[in-house]
């Protein structure tokens, strides 16, 4: 099971510089990691970029995804990074619910050298990088990120896992390959045009998002997915004039479109502001 979050490159196009560009991407991984996702996914809509595009966007969202020990050694200096000190520290939690400090932890490593007989060392962020053993059947190359079980600090026991980073790693992709996975569960477009969504519905949804896990898409400032995806809004007149998204599963390879803020008191409701909205609802499990 699991979640993958979506968001277009044009996420940050009503930015007016580069510091608020890098303040949104923040709030953007914080709501990916607050609810555990797996993937954050940056798919193209370059008609709708501005002064930013996809590379700036995955880069700030990479760094912001690094451990705080690893940042220097894995970045450098980039000039997407000029106000990467403004992004929120994410604290990310392994999967098993460890602490990034506590023994027994799962932590990032990044492999600074590949030595013989199955040994590497790796930079974890302990005081100095430390040498181990790679499992069978495990093949790391240097540079790569990897993670690391620590069952002491004083003094220092630890070993290489075949097991997930902490947090979230963050993909470039097509919007069509992101739906295409096979490990995509419920395929759900977010949106004020989608079917409200309801107690009822959610104690349905809860369970195949539960059993499945799933693929969440947002769109951009100004321009939500029907303009991304170009698709027409059909008014009905059930829905108090405001418009809805009616396509079916064939056309565009989503399960459903959901409007999680039916009741919104803003004109606009931004992207970070709508993947805490839709994420937290669709995390709650019976």
């Amino acid at each position: 099971m699991t979640v993958s979050v979506l968001v277009p490159s044009s996420i940050v196009r009503e930015a007016e510089d580069k510091r608020e560009a890098t303040r949104k991407l923040g709030y953007v991984a914080r709501a990916a990691t607050i609810f555990r996702a797996d993937r954050l996914v940056v798919f193209p809509d370059r008609e709708g970029e501005r002064r930013f595009g996809g590379g700036f966007v995955s880069t700030v969202l990479r760094y912001a995804a690094t451990p705080p020990y690893l940042k220097t050694e894995a970045w450098g200096k980039r000039d997407e990074l000029e106000y990467a000190g403004i992004l929120p520290p994410l604290r990310a939690m392994s999967q098993t619910g460890s602490e990034s400090d506590g023994s027994g932890s799962s932590r990032q490593g990044i492999v600074t050298e590949v030595g013989p007989e199955g040994r590497v060392r790796v930079n974890c962020g302990l005081q100095h990088p430390i040498s181990l053993n790679v499992p069978p059947k495990m093949v790391v190359e240097e540079g790569e990120r990897v993670t690391v079980r620590i069952s002491s600090r004083r003094p220092v026991r630890a070993k290489l896992v075949d097991e997930p980073l902490p947090g979230f790693a963050v993909e470039r992709t097509d919007l069509s390959a992101a739906l295409g996975r096979e490990d995509a569960g419920v395929r759900i477009a977010s949106s004020r045009y989608g079917e409200r969504l309801t107690t009822g519905r959610l104690e349905t949804l809860a369970g195949r998002v539960e059993r499945d896990g799933m693929t969440v898409a947002f769109g951009s400032p100004e321009r939500g997915l029907p303009d991304i995806l170009g698709i027409e809004v059909s008014t009905a007149a059930d829905d108090g004039g405001s418009g809805r998204v009616e396509p079916t599963a064939d056309d565009l390879g989503f399960d459903l479109w959901l409007n999680t803020v039916p009741n919104q008191g803003s004109e606009v409701v931004r992207t970070e502001e709508a993947m805490f909205a839709t994420l937290a609802c669709l995390s709650l499990r019976a």
